[in-house]
């Protein structure tokens, strides 16, 4: 039976073994260079960035992400679904011990399948980060990368700059591509975002992590979209989370098949008349190479586009009006002095952009709740906040939400499209009474415009990864991490979560 080692090593042999296969006896001084496409300028670009290209607000900004990603991921090894895809790999494929499971103590898997179930975690109660245009992006990336990092024998650990390297290279990727659709930058309809360009973030930066040439990077990139996409119609099911599971886990396994030699498409990424590539997924796209590192225009997209982080497990789009709703609790309690009853309210009007799949007046399950305007406009009605514990099933079904749920309506103006941008919260309450309260929130605490403190990140991480670890490694957790860039490698924060 092959030990630990040797399956790392045959992993690792995946890496080397196309090392030589592209240099044809045919490659000489005198062949021209082929004109650059966008797909060989994207492969170019993976290739070739270095520590040095990220600032130091690119390195903190991403240093927040992972500390945020690992912590909703430890939160989320908590959940039904993924104990079912847990389970399910366990199951299905033959054991192979070596990488981590997020929250379960001594269980590894195969590297694909340890992305794979670290992604569901991520997303499996939408606590996640999201970027403009609309996208989770490090749930994508942040998985395959721990994988192959616990993957890699002891004395070739990637130091925390090429970690974050690598993890910045996913991410901008992502941004890029999203960049080239102005589809893009509205709430999704048709595609989820991650399971398209998350898919195509986790290959770039796995092919960078694993040092692949620029052929292969741009191969990860072909092979990784024919791997992307999944239908908005499951999102508020069970089956949302799997999107950034697989594009962890599919964009892993491209960087992984083209190291071996696997070609695809050259021209997967460019505009190709007749013949779709990455434009299958965004009918107006219209892509462009990117800049040289080297050129003085390039920078970092996360440089000048901060993320946001939740305060709270819900689509993103929730927060606007849980925040207006939360105005509204106030002068109610102030009014009251006491607890709200529905019977004080008459109707309840939300001004939200029209959005069909956050839409739901009477949310039966957790996830339907978390993709509700109704639901969590009712709860911070009620609550004053809406909270982890707001989509237990106790919380969601008691007599006196669903009776506030009964008198909303909504409206969509013409003025709140669904841009997380742009877009904004309203609500008004007529009481029994004719008295007529509003709140409105245009900006809430944790969008990219009002991020989310130091302090306040670092107290969300506490209390999410503190469900299944100990105070001393959640210290430790957030140590690390804070000093990743400075680190030899990464086995600090490997070690607080075996």
């Amino acid at each position: 039976m092959l030990s630990t080692l040797q399956r790392s090593t045959r992993y690792l042999s995946a890496v080397s073994a196309a090392r030589g296969l592209h240099k044809s006896a045919l490659d000489v001084a005198e062949r021209p260079a082929p004109e650059e496409t966008v797909t060989s300028s994207f492969g170019r670009f993976i290739q070739s960035v270095q520590p040095r290209h990220l600032s130091p607000t690119v390195l903190q900004r991403s240093k927040r992400m992972v500390l945020d990603s690992i912590g909703v991921g430890l939160l989320g090894s908590t959940t039904d679904v993924f104990d079912l895809a847990l389970q399910h790999c366990q199951h299905m494929y033959a054991p192979d011990d070596v990488s981590f499971v997020y929250g379960r103590r001594g269980m590894k898997l195969s590297p694909t399948l340890a992305a794979f179930v670290n992604g569901v975690a991520a997303h499996s109660m939408d606590f996640d980060d999201t970027w403009h245009p609309a996208t989770h992006p490090s749930g994508a990336v942040l998985p395959a990368l721990l994988a192959i990092s616990d993957m890699l024998h002891n004395n070739s650990k990637p130091s925390g700059l090429d970690f974050l390297t690598a993890f910045n290279v996913g991410i901008e990727i992502q941004g890029r591509l999203m960049r080239f659709s102005n589809e893009a930058r509205n709430i999704p309809k048709r595609f989820h975002p991650p399971s398209v360009v998350g898919t195509l973030g986790s290959a770039a930066a796995c092919a960078r992590l694993l040092s692949l040439d620029r052929n292969q990077c741009s191969n990860a990139l072909a092979i990784a979209a024919s791997l992307a996409g999944a239908p908005m119609a499951n999102a508020a099911t069970q089956s949302k989370p799997l999107h950034i599971g697989n594009a962890s886990r599919l964009g892993l396994e491209a960087a992984l098949l083209a190291s071996r030699g696997l070609e695809a498409s050259p021209l997967v990424l460019d505009a190709v008349p007749g013949v779709a590539g990455f434009s299958a997924f965004y009918e107006d796209y219209a892509p462009h190479p990117i800049s040289s590192l080297e050129e003085d225009e390039h920078s970092f997209l996360i440089e000048t586009q901060d993320i946001a982080f939740k305060r709270f497990p819900a689509h993103l789009g929730m927060h606007w009006i849980a925040d207006a709703a939360g105005v509204v609790h106030k002068t109610l309690v102030g009014l009251k002095e006491g607890s709200i009853s529905p019977n004080l309210v008459q109707d309840i009007l939300l001004r939200v952009p029209l959005s069909k799949y956050i839409n739901r007046p009477f949310p039966e399950t957790e996830h339907q709740a978390r993709h509700s305007f109704q639901f969590n406009a009712c709860t911070a009605l009620l609550d004053g906040e809406v909270t982890v514990q707001s989509f237990q099933p106790e919380a969601l079904l008691r007599p006196e939400l669903q009776a506030l749920l009964s008198r909303v309506r909504l409206e969509h103006p013409h003025d709140n499209p669904a841009n997380f941008n742009i877009m904004y919260g309203e609500v008004e309450v007529t009481l029994v009474s004719g008295d007529v309260l509003r709140g409105r929130c245009d900006t809430f605490y944790g969008h990219w415009r009002n991020p989310l403190s130091q302090e306040s990140l670092q107290k969300k991480f506490r209390s999410n990864a503190g469900t299944v670890l100990s105070n001393e490694r959640v210290e430790r957790l957030i140590e690390a991490v804070e000093g990743l860039d400075r680190l030899d490698d990464c086995k600090p924060v490997l070690a607080q979560l075996q």
